[in-house]
């Protein structure tokens, strides 16, 4: 399939002209078809600057409104129609080619960071250690433009479409998208706890997800709250960011230690000297964060 028979804007997806609006009156379906038409509205308009790669934010963007679709419909999908997990599933392999970008470019300019701070004479050393990185960087990014032209995309993109104006209701299941709140709340408070002293990275980073998964439940619930619910849920989806953002700190440079660790055992003397700096670096940031 061409990139010219791909839908690429809302109107070739059968979308309104103007984005589906959710309010405090309306029944749960709605919200969430609302959210799911916001998020592939998104999807679609940073999708030109993933394939070019002008700028990572693009992609970084694109692969956040996939994840809120995916957690949208873990959580309602059910409001839309039997079709939810299915596309759910699709959303996930999307998910993976987005993700394997996503995380060089964290890597890439991290490390871009780290070694432009290095003495000179190491400075070169360091620059060959990111054009590997670079390298697989391109490879992980041709197969996601291969992802985003192939006729397994433009039906994801079709199916998403069709839930967001899909009429399905579930009869007789009253389902309060504030009181869903609860659910995931649970889940994170019950893995806080279960936190030892000086827990894994694992297990943070299993919190971290934790944390995603209340914000983008809370992120739903919020246009179906009143005024005064609203407000206690926006302070909630602050604090759930908050939190990522520390984990997530904590996370990529777990990652980027064990990727100098690999390094290491594999890199001429100067690289892996560099590498090694690195990852002795990369671990002390793990602990301060």
């Amino acid at each position: 399939m061409t990139t010219e028979s791909l839908p690429r804007t809302p109107a070739e997806l059968g979308l309104p002209d103007a984005p589906v609006e959710a309010g405090p009156a309306d029944p749960a379906g709605h919200h969430v078809r609302a959210k799911l038409d916001r998020e592939i509205r998104a999807l679609l308009a940073y999708e030109p600057g993933t394939r070019s790669g002008a700028d990572p934010e693009d992609l970084h963007q694109m692969r956040v409104a996939l994840r809120r679709m995916r957690s949208v419909l873990k959580l309602s999908g059910g409001l839309v129609g039997d079709g939810a997990e299915p596309v759910r599933a699709e959303l996930g392999w999307l998910g993976q080619s987005l993700g394997e970008v996503r995380d060089y470019d964290v890597l890439i300019g991290h490390l871009r960071e780290v070694i432009a701070d290095f003495e000179v004479r190491d400075q070169a050393a360091g620059r060959r250690l990111v054009s590997r990185f670079v390298t697989e960087r391109a490879a992980a990014k041709r197969r996601l433009t291969q992802a985003l032209t192939s006729a397994r995309y433009s039906t994801l993109l079709r199916e998403v479409s069709l839930l967001t104006r899909s009429s399905a209701e579930v009869p007789d299941q009253p389902h309060d998208l504030v009181d869903g709140l609860a659910k995931p709340h649970r889940k994170l408070a019950k893995a806080v706890r279960a936190l030892p002293a000086d827990p894994p990275d694992d297990d943070l980073h299993a919190l971290r997800i934790h944390g995603k998964k209340l914000r983008y439940a809370a992120e739903l619930a919020q246009t179906s709250a009143k005024k005064k619910r609203a407000k206690r849920i926006k302070a909630l989806i602050k604090a759930t960011r908050d939190f990522q953002t520390v984990l997530g700190d904590h996370q990529d440079a777990v990652i980027a230690a064990e990727r100098m660790r690999a390094v290491v055992a594999t890199a001429d003397g100067e690289v892996g000297f560099v590498a090694g700096r690195i990852a002795e670096r990369e671990l002390a940031r793990r602990t301060e964060a």
